[in-house]
């Protein structure tokens, strides 16, 4: 059994079609996943603490009582802490940049940091010994010594670099989704701000109606309301919003909100020249995706297209020359 696993793997045919049965496995899961998911949004939001009163008579009550107090961040799994204390991987994997990379990409709170650390640590072993496993007992694919090093070599540095990627994957496509609907959630915002509301129940509107659009942006929007209610500072709720979103139109909106607490300036204009920009903008990464079109279609119009052309094109004549020979 074990010799025909092994002819199977070093089987070239049997592993492109195996590549194959994945990639259509993957495909089935990624068109079926938007109908088997659930209210997200409702579930997220309701982890998020938006009522400025519930807030405040729950820190009195940890304060007084010194229960444990509901929290939206999850305790991290018991054997992957006592590995990253163990060979304190904080020190000497741990940065700012993945601190913050985690932020944006929605990861908060201990569980997320203990988990990038202990992947940061397993990711690159794990490919290193299934490379070198590979290469040793199952095929080698006819290389010299030097090159099944090289392969192992590169494996491991895939391995440190994937939890990046990852994060990097992330973070792309939760801005992507929050720069669409920035502009329809400024709109929103200002709407609520010339009637009257207070920037607090603004940001709590918002984020319930911007939610249809982006998850993402109404979670961010419902946690700066939370901050808003129970930091000492409101310029830190704003600065934290700027930092967790990443995105320059966020960034000059809390900016403008800033300067609004700070010297009293009249918000509404701001907000609406910012929404105005911010429309400008994706109008301009719209028309721009647009131009690039036609050149993307070169290759594929030359490569699939002509040669199917020139073969309806020639058919006939081909034949008529044949039969008049």
């Amino acid at each position: 059994m074990l010799a025909l696993l092994l002819e199977n793997l070093s089987d070239m045919r049997f592993l492109l079609a195996l590549v194959g049965g994945l990639a259509a496995a993957v495909t089935v899961m990624t068109v079926a996943a938007p109908l088997l998911e659930g209210n997200v949004l409702g579930k997220r939001m309701k982890t998020v603490a938006t009522e400025r009163d519930k807030l405040r008579a729950r820190e009195r009550d940890r304060l007084a009582r010194q229960v444990d107090k509901v929290s939206l961040r999850q305790e991290p799994k018991a054997f992957m802490r006592g590995i990253v204390e163990r060979l304190k991987l904080g020190d000497w994997l741990g940065t700012e940049t993945a601190k913050k990379q985690l932020t944006m990409a929605g990861f908060r709170g201990q569980q997320a940091e203990v988990g990038f650390l202990f992947f940061r640590l397993v990711s690159p072993i794990g490919l290193f010994l299934f490379a070198l496993f590979y290469l040793l007992a199952i095929n080698n694919f006819g290389q010299p010594f030097m090159i099944q090093v090289a392969i192992v070599i590169g494996a491991a540095y895939l391995g440190i670099k994937a939890p990046e990627i990852y994060l990097s994957n992330v973070i792309t496509k939760r801005q992507l989704s929050m720069r669409r609907a920035f502009p329809d959630a400024l709109d929103l915002m200002l709407i609520c701000v010339e009637s009257g509301m207070s920037i607090e129940l603004a940001f709590r509107k918002v984020s319930t109606e911007i939610g249809s659009q982006s998850v993402p942006l109404a979670e961010e929007l419902a946690l700066c309301t939370a901050e808003l209610s129970y930091l000492s500072e409101r310029r830190q709720a704003y600065e934290n919003l700027a930092t967790r979103t990443g995105l320059e139109s966020v960034k000059s909106v809390c900016t403008a909100l800033i300067q609004a607490e700070r010297y009293g300036t009249p918000l509404g204009t701001a907000l609406r020249t910012l929404a105005q920009e911010s429309r400008d903008q994706r109008m301009t990464e719209a028309e721009k995706k647009a131009a690039a079109l036609p050149p993307k279609l070169t290759v594929p119009m030359i490569l699939f297209f002509l040669p199917v052309l020139f073969v309806v094109i020639m058919t006939p004549a081909v034949f008529k020359a044949l039969k008049a020979f």
